[in-house]
Formats: structure tokens, sequence, C-alpha cells
């Protein structure tokens, strides 16, 4: 390598369905009753599976919903319970190899910090929540581009630039995970909680275990 440089090496992880097994929106709806919780599920399925825009699905969930502080803290307790058996281990193995794990992910910054500190995940990209004084929901980042379509490729193509990457694998479940296919040098598609047709089509690897990852990282 020139100069001796090490390489740069990132390897990037969805959130919901992948380093945990439930989807932080949807565990958010379920603070508010069964019918708002099947009314959302709904609508993630469907942003996940590409049958619907993010963008036309994302503020209106959480007008919808309205969490507070309490509620996001409570589905940051919600991922820590519901983690992927592996990844802990996963994360601390590849970043031994030399590799820097990053969150990339359409959820909310607030409820993921949790996990990413349990997991030894130092960066997350993701979502803002915005909060009044007495921790009601005021809104969200809107300008965030994981909030939109084709936003992940945007963050990741970023990642690479700021950090000199050499090399940048991204690892997901949903449709707007493989949309960075194009932004990495390998897309692993994950099927442990939704094995999602496309996803397991169009990825170059599909995994049904974050360990599986250690073959390929």
């Amino acid at each position: 390598m020139a100069g001796g440089r090490r390489p740069v090496k990132l390897i990037c992880f969805d959130c919901d369905s992948t380093l945990s097994a439930v989807e932080g929106i949807d565990e958010l709806a379920r603070l508010r009753g069964p019918d708002t919780f099947a009314l959302i599920e709904g609508m993630t399925a469907d942003a996940m599976d590409g049958k619907q825009a993010l963008e036309d699905v994302f503020a209106r969930r959480l007008e919808i919903i309205r969490p507070s502080r309490a509620d996001v803290a409570e589905v940051g307790r919600r991922y820590v319970e519901t983690v992927e058996p592996d990844a802990r281990g996963v994360v601390a193995a590849v970043v031994g190899r030399g590799w820097t794990p990053v969150i990339v992910s359409g959820g909310f910054r607030q409820a993921i910090r949790p996990l990413a500190e349990f997991l030894g995940i130092g960066r997350i990209e993701a979502v803002d929540l915005l909060f009044g004084a007495d921790g009601g929901y005021r809104g969200y980042d809107a300008a965030n581009p994981c909030t939109r379509s084709g936003g992940k490729a945007e963050v990741i193509s970023a990642l690479r630039g700021e950090l000199g990457a050499d090399r940048v694998i991204m690892v997901g479940d949903g449709v707007s995970d493989l949309e960075t296919k194009p932004a990495v040098d390998l897309f692993v598609g994950f099927g442990r909680y939704a094995a999602r047709e496309r996803v397991r089509r169009e990825a170059e690897s599909f995994i049904v275990s974050l360990g599986e990852l250690l073959r390929l990282a």
C-alpha cells in the first residue's frame, strides 16, 4: 500500500430487523395500542419491501404516533433486549480485523444509541427526533437523507469520502438497504427476521445470521 497507509474499511449495518429483531417505529406504535400497531406495521412493511416510497410514509407514521422522549427510551431498551444473537461478537471480530463499524439507519438516533453502545459501535448515522421541554414530540430532522428513498446510499458515499474508505460493506434487510448497492463494494442481504424476496434476489450475498458475515469480511 502506498506510503504504508493501512486500508480504511467500513462495515455499515442497518439497525431494525438486522442488528435487532424489531422495527423501532413499529415498537413505538405498539405503545399506542393494537390498532395503531397494525396500521404502522403495514406501512413499514410496504416501505421495506419497496411497495411504497419511504418518504411517503416517514412523516405520516410519526404524526400518527407522536412519540415522546420516554417512548423512545423504552424502544432503546427493547432494541438491546432483542439484539441479534451474534451481533456483539461479530462487531468485536470485525473491529479486530481492521473494520470500522457504523450503523446506517432510517430509525431514530436516540433509540439506537443504547444498542450502539452495547455493541461497541461508535458512529450512528440515523434520524434525530425533536422534543419539547416537556418531552413531547416536536418533529424530526427532515433534511436527513435516511428519511427518503436512496438516502442511505448518499450517507455511505459521504462516509466513504469523509473517511477515505478503500472498501465498504453494507448489511441490511430492506429495499432501503439494497439501494446502497451502487455505493458499496459488497451488499449483504440479511434475512434472519425479514427475508424479503427482492433483497434475497439482488444481494451479492445473503445471510440469515450475522455470524455468517465473518466469512465475507
